[in-house]
């Protein structure tokens, strides 16, 4: 057996699962983008579910006793295990499960032999559908199982609909690759949410000093009204008053007439 061929066993006899593969988790900021991107957009799909797991490049073991066959996908959904650490994915130890999505993002390093040999084996270890994503060439493509083999997404509107995420990946009228959440919210980087949170935060601020200028202006405006409702009161007082005058005099002019024409006729 060639040395790179060994299994490694620890002193007491037991096979060592490697926890790296000596890989370096992305190759360009492209492809780290996309893996941050997708992990953690996908962790935040799923945040309230405690039986779905999300991991990106950990190494996955589905055949207890030979870590030999082992691959790390870029990202990987695991419906029915709980979240938590792992220095690996040893299937055994997970009831079994193997992972249901993977996503693989391209690389120039990548070579079109390690990507057949990628869908050979997440084919043949259960994956039900297995995204490929190329920030180089804004391609992506998908093969979705069907019984026990793996069948290419044939592009239709060149929309892809995750029957198992909900999610939708599809090209933009920029030619970009657009990933949305069931609710059409892209996925973004984390500093891209957080200056969406910031201007979101700014339009709140901004929205609440609109309203408090609005109700100052809506209080001084009852101000106003109030103080002429007072004037309207005070001239009306006046008015009254007045019209009570002359309502006298004109009772004195009256009284006034009376007597005449009574001393007229004496």
């Amino acid at each position: 057996m060639a040395v790179k061929d060994q299994i490694l066993t620890g002193k007491d006899g037991s096979i060592i699962y490697p926890e790296s593969d000596g890989k370096p988790m992305a190759e360009n900021t492209k492809q780290f983008n996309w893996i941050v991107r997708l992990v953690g957009n996908l962790r935040s799909l799923f945040h309230d579910r405690d039986d779905v797991l999300v991991v990106g490049d950990l190494l996955w073991y589905p055949v207890e006793g030979n870590p030999k066959i082992t691959t790390a996908p870029d990202t990987m959904v695991v419906f029915g295990r709980p979240k938590g650490h792992r220095g690996s994915y040893k299937q055994w130890e997970e009831g079994d499960i193997s992972p249901q999505v993977v996503f693989e993002v391209l690389s120039p390093g990548n070579k079109s032999s390690e990507m057949m040999r990628k869908q050979i084996f997440y084919e043949k270890h259960g994956v039900q559908e297995y995204c490929i994503i190329d920030p180089d060439e804004l391609e992506f493509f998908v093969w979705i199982r069907k019984g026990d083999s793996f069948r290419i997404w044939e592009e239709n509107g060149k929309e892809w609909t995750s029957e198992l995420l909900g999610i939708k990946i599809n090209y933009q009228a920029d030619g970009e690759i657009g990933v949305f959440s069931p609710d059409g919210r892209p996925f973004l980087l984390p500093e891209e949410l957080d200056q969406r949170m910031i201007a979101e935060m700014k339009r709140a601020n901004e929205a609440e000093v609109r309203a408090h200028e609005e109700a100052a202006r809506a209080d001084e405006a009852v101000s106003r009204a109030d103080e002429a409702t007072a004037r309207a009161n005070e001239l009306g007082q006046k008015l009254e008053e007045e019209q009570k005058a002359k309502e006298a005099i004109q009772a004195e002019v009256e009284r006034l007439r009376a007597l005449l024409e009574e001393n007229k006729d004496d």
